[in-house]
This record gives structure tokens, sequence and C-alpha cells, in this order.
């Protein structure tokens, strides 16, 4: 069986199947709606309790940026539009508090998971596990307990959310399989930190795993097999140990350059969406912050955020990187990513829409406030800005007229900012990889966003199960595309980063260091195993294959190509 690998390592051992209690939530018409307030009242105070009780026992088992997962938890609780709403339905409609939560929460998390944006889209994750438990305490539900476990087992779930894996024993749980999840949801995050091998996206795992079940997985493959033979668990053994010295091996890169074996320098950094990933990014030995994604200063409010607390925001993460490089997305939002006090138009292909810098191009009064917030915060680090979905060179110079004219405002104020603070581009829409050769003349830098990139060039909704085989990061044209930017990038003198999913892949690495990629941008625990195999290249043996890789017709024949073409000692 095969699912998606998300944390890297070999698990082998008894199955312990987590099946959910059903609960059953009936709409009733109450009488008296201000018990029901009551009832919602006491359930936030007791979730607020036993998410603080989370809080702490994350932080001291496993860490403090994985704990500030409990921080957002509380925000949802505290957050007043969101329980305005609950209180709402419940007085308007004189329903009971289950069902009231219930339907506000389907409101709320239908919209984070039409998003485009995977990272996005676990903010759904993240309401349901706080919901959930609201829910469970209004109805008098016990959770289930995965912190008081008998023996070493590998956990099998539908999902589990982030409050399941911060209770888990990691001295017990040994890996974990779920039925859905992906690679950015909270679970697969923290079960990289916690160093517990995973596997997610395996379908029908509770029909084909029982309590008991002998169980394989490989986090790294997503591999999964029930049942094995003695010889094929002999030979996951010999992986595992290898497994084990290969950790050993990503240590001793731990504060090196980020260089190849002939003096070739990249840059090896890290995608963060809030402030408290950068304990993620110093943790890691992260060189920089490659993709602030500014998104969620937006989201889960009831207005614009102001300029200060967008100031507040960038300058923290500035002052923590200590000078290190911070390139930060303007707002990339609309269509897709909606927010209810904007009112934005509804789409017919919202990925095509009216959205990130064709909004901000539209709304100069709140593409003003983030530049004015981002220029005061490049007085405190070594902010880069960079603008999103660009396919025009008009665009382009639209943006950076904005930007200049809220540079003459701040001189006029006698505000400091960084006078020769950088300008890019994310390289995400092919018409503006074909014209790289002309964007090169007017930006400091391009970061290649692979995510969108593909997307746009193979014509394929990456969100759309029948069609997702055709998503693919070893399509011959998209690593044309990757080359032709690189050389337009590099002939005008900028450097060139990227910051989609392709950056941190083993098996790409290579070839993008091959091609002269300057920075990647990728997960913070990606970073340690992206350097060392930076360290472990030689440039000029990945250049001799790229023409030859890059006349293959196939994606198959390219991954074929590069597993023999590329070893790594």
């Amino acid at each position: 069986m095969i699912g998606i690998g998300v944390s890297s390592g070999i698990g082998m051992g008894k199955a312990l199947v987590k099946k959910e209690p059903v609960i059953k939530i009936e709409k009733k018409f109450i009488a008296e709606p201000e018990k029901e307030i009551s009832k919602l009242e006491a359930a936030r105070e007791k979730g607020k309790e036993q998410i603080e009780a989370l809080y702490q026992h994350a932080f001291s088992t496993i860490g403090k940026a994985e704990a500030g997962i409990f921080r957002a938890h509380r925000m949802i609780l505290e957050d007043p539009e969101f329980f305005g709403q609950i209180e709402n339905k419940i007085k308007e409609e004189s329903v009971n508090t289950e069902w009231a939560i219930s339907e506000v929460t389907k409101f709320f998390v239908d919209m984070f998971e039409a998003m485009e944006d995977e990272y996005m889209k676990e903010r759904a994750a993240d309401i349901k596990d706080v919901t959930g438990r609201l829910i469970r305490i209004v109805l008098d539900v016990e959770e289930t307990d995965l912190s008081n476990l008998s023996g070493e087992v590998i956990i099998v779930a539908e999902d589990l959310t982030p409050s399941d894996t911060a209770q888990m024993d990691r001295n017990k749980v040994i890996g974990f399989i779920t039925e859905i999840g992906g690679k950015t949801a909270h679970s697969a995050i923290m079960a990289r930190t916690m160093e517990i091998p995973a596997v997610v996206g395996l379908e029908k795992a509770l029909e084909l795993i029982s309590d008991g079940d002998y169980v394989i997985l490989d986090g790294d493959t997503g591999t999964v097999i029930v049942n094995p033979e003695e010889k094929v668990i002999a030979e996951y053994e010999r992986k595992k140990e290898a497994f084990i010295g290969f950790k050993e091996k990503l240590e001793e890169v731990r504060g090196k350059d980020s260089i190849t074996k002939d003096n070739f320098k990249v840059e090896i950094s890290a995608n963060i969406g809030t402030p408290k990933d950068v304990d993620g990014v110093l943790n890691n030995d992260g060189e920089g912050v490659g993709l602030y994604r500014t998104e969620f200063l937006y989201m889960d409010r009831e207005k614009l955020p102001t300029e200060d607390e967008q100031f507040e925001a960038y300058k923290e993460v500035a002052v923590r990187l200590e000078g290190k490089p911070v390139v930060i997305r303007t707002l990339d939002i609309g269509g897709d990513k909606e927010l209810p006090y904007l009112q934005l138009p509804k789409e017919m292909n919202p990925f095509l829409g009216y959205r990130a810098i064709r909004l901000c191009l539209d709304r100069t009064d709140i593409f003003r406030t983030q530049l004015k917030a981002l220029l005061r915060a490049s007085a405190f680090g070594n902010i880069k800005i960079m603008f999103p979905m660009i396919s025009a060179i008009e665009e382009l110079r639209q943006a950076k007229s904005i930007l200049d004219n809220v540079k003459i405002e701040l001189r006029n104020e006698n505000i400091e900012f960084n006078e020769n603070i950088e300008v890019g581009i994310m390289i995400e829409i092919p018409a503006a990889a074909v014209m790289s050769d002309l964007f090169a003349k007017e930006v400091d830098f391009f970061s290649i966003g692979t995510n969108d990139l593909i997307q746009y060039t193979t014509a394929v909704d990456r969100g759309n199960g029948k069609i997702a085989y055709l998503y693919n990061e070893f399509h011959p044209a998209l690593l044309r595309l990757i080359k032709t930017v690189i050389d337009n990038g590099h002939k005008e003198g900028i450097w060139v980063g990227m910051c989609g999913e392709v950056a941190g892949n083993p098996q790409l690495i290579p070839v993008l260091v091959g091609m002269g990629l300057d920075e990647f941008s990728m997960s913070a625990s990606s970073m340690l195993r992206a350097r060392w195999i930076v360290n472990n290249l030689i440039k000029s043996d990945m250049e001799d294959i790229i023409e030859e890789m890059l006349k293959l017709p196939t994606a198959e024949e390219v991954k074929d190509f590069i597993v023999k073409k590329i070893s790594l000692n």
C-alpha cells in the first residue's frame, strides 16, 4: 500500500487502530437560548484550560515552536467574530449549542479548505480540532488518550489532530498512519519534529489494518506493509539501521556553509507563515527565510490589520534572524483565499482571478499600508520585498512605483528604512518565466514558486484528485522553464531562488545545483538534509548531465535518469 510519506524513518511494530467515537449532532429547537449561550461559555473556558495544558505539555516534550500551535488554538477560542457567529445562531434560530458550533465550523472550514495554498488549507484542521473539543465538552464525550500506552505501537487513524499528536508518548509511538492529510498538516509537521515516521493519505487504512497487525511503514516512500514475511522484515531492519546512520551524518553539517565540493555556495532557507515559525528556522540552522507568507496577518479577524500590527510582525522576524535575509511576499489573497470583511467577488476560476498583486494594484490602500510596514521593519534587519503572481511588466512597474511613493512618504516623515532594500518577484506564471530575460532587468532577484508554476504550466488543478497524476515536478516543461529563469537571472547579475516544494525534493536538489540555483527555501525540517546533499555534490558533474536530461520527453524518464546518474557518497 502506498500513501504520502511525510516524516522520514522506518516504523515497525504492532498497530493500534484509533477509532473516534461517533458523535451524532442533531438540530434541536431550544426555548431558552440564554442557557445554551451559558453552556457555550462554560465549554469555551474549559477548552482554554485543556489547550493550556496541551501547550505546557508540548512545550516541555516537543519544543516551543510546535507548542505554538496551541497558542493559535487559544486565539480561535478568543476570537470574538467566531464566537459571535455561534451566539447569533443560537439566539436567532433558537438552536442547541453543539448544532450552532457545528454549523459555524462548517462555514469557516469550507472557506479554508477551498484555498489553493496547502499551508492555508491546514487552518481548517486547527478550527476542526478546536471546535471538536468544544462539542465533546458540551456533550460530555471523553477524548481518546494517546499519552498512556502500554507498549510500542504504530497508530492508525482516519486523521490525527494537533492535539492528538501533542499528547503522543514519543517513546511508545513508533510511527503513525492516517487516511487523510498532507505534507503540510500540523500532524505531519509535528511528526517530523518529534522524529516519528509517518505516512498520511493512505486510503482505507482503517479497513485494511486491524488492531495487533504487524505493520512496517516507510516515512520517505509512503510504503505501508501489513503482516510482512520474515525476509521483508529483515530488509526493513537494514533500512532502519541505514536511516539512523544518515541522521547522524546530518548533524555533521550543522553550523557549516551550504557549499559543494567544488566551492559553489548556495543558501538554504525556510518558508514560514507567522513569526512563531522562526523557532523552527533557528532550531534547524537555517540561513534565512526565503518565503514569509503574510496572509495569516489578514485572516481569522474582522478587519484588515493595521500598519503597526504588520510592522511588529515583520520586525520580530527580521530582528530574530539577526541580519540573515528575510524575503517577505506581499499579500497573496483573493479569489480562492476569501476574507469575509473584504467582500471579494465570487469567481468561476479563482486560481486565475482577482488575487495577489492584481488585488493589491486595485486596492492600493491595502497595498500601501503593507509596503509602509515592510519598509519600516527593514530598518531592523535584512528584509527583501517580493511581489507574487506577476504576469506582465506593467504590473511590476506599477507595484514599484507605489513602493517608490511610499518611500517618499516615509522620508518626509523622517522614518528610517533601508534605502537599498531588494525588490523581487515570484516566478509562478509561465508568462513571467518566458519573459524572465526582461523581468531580470527590473528586479534584484527572482524566487521560483514551483507549486503554481507546475499547475499553470501543465493546466492541472492540483486539488483535483482525478488528474493529480498529471501534476508532476519532474515534468520536462517545468525543468526547462526553471533552467530558463535561472540563466536569464544570472545574465543580468541577479540571484535566483526557489520557494516551492521542488526546492526541498532530495532528488531534484542536485539538478537545481547543476542549473545554478542560488537559494533553496523549504520547510524548516528539510534544511539540514538539503545542506548535506549540497555538501556532497560536485556542481560541475551536475552541469554535465543537465543538457542530456532536458532532452528527455517524459517525467518518468527524467526521474529514472536522475536516479541512474546521481549518487551521493
